[in-house]
C-alpha cells in the first residue's frame, strides 16, 4: 500500500473514531511510511470531531456521529487541515453496545477523499462480535479503500 501511494505521489491522513488512530499506526509500520503518511487525526468524541475537524456541532447533535455525511465531513476537514493529497476516514460502532444515537454494534461509514475530487462513502454492516475482531475488520477495509483510492489515481 505505502508503494502504491509512493508510486501514485499521494500522501494521506486519516481521520479516525472507532479505530482511534490505529489505521494510521498500521500505515506508519510499513517501509517507507515517511514518504507518504501525513497523520492522522482521532476524534473519538463528537466535540472533537467539531474541534479538530470543522464537522458541525448541530449535524452531530441532529443525527449522530455515524454518518455517511459526517464520515465525509471528517475526510475533508482533514485534507484541509493538512498537506496531505488524500484522507480516509471512519466513525462507527464497535461496541459492545450500540451507541448513545441507537446506532448498532458493528454499523461502519467510511470516506475517501482526494483534492479537486467529491469524497467517496462507504457503508459496512460488519457481523456482531467482539469490539477488537471489528476493530481489526475496520481496519482492513479502511486499508482496501485506501488501496482503491490510490489506485484510481
Amino acid at each position: 500500500m505505502i508503494d502504491l501511494l509512493t508510486k501514485q505521489q499521494l500522501s494521506i491522513v486519516t481521520a479516525e473514531s472507532c479505530t482511534a488512530g490505529l489505521i494510521a499506526a498500521v500505515l506508519s509500520e510499513a517501509e517507507g511510511a515517511s514518504h507518504c503518511l501525513q497523520g492522522g487525526f482521532v476524534t473519538y468524541a463528537k466535540t472533537q470531531k467539531t474541534t479538530a475537524l470543522g464537522v458541525p456541532a448541530e449535524m452531530l447533535a441532529a443525527r449522530g456521529s455515524v454518518t455517511g455525511e459526517v464520515a465525509r465531513l471528517m475526510a475533508e476537514g482533514a485534507l484541509a487541515r493538512s498537506p496531505a493529497t488524500m484522507a480516509v476516514a471512519v466513525t462507527g460502532v464497535l461496541g459492545p453496545e450500540e451507541d448513545e444515537d441507537g446506532n448498532p454494534v458493528g454499523l461502519v461509514y467510511f470516506a475517501s477523499a482526494r483534492r479537486g475530487q467529491p469524497a467517496r462513502i462507504v457503508e459496512r454492516r460488519f457481523p456482531p462480535a467482539d469490539a477488537d475482531h471489528l476493530r481489526k475488520a475496520v481496519v482492513i477495509a479502511a486499508l482496501e479503500l485506501i488501496e482503491v483510492a490510490a489506485a484510481s489515481a
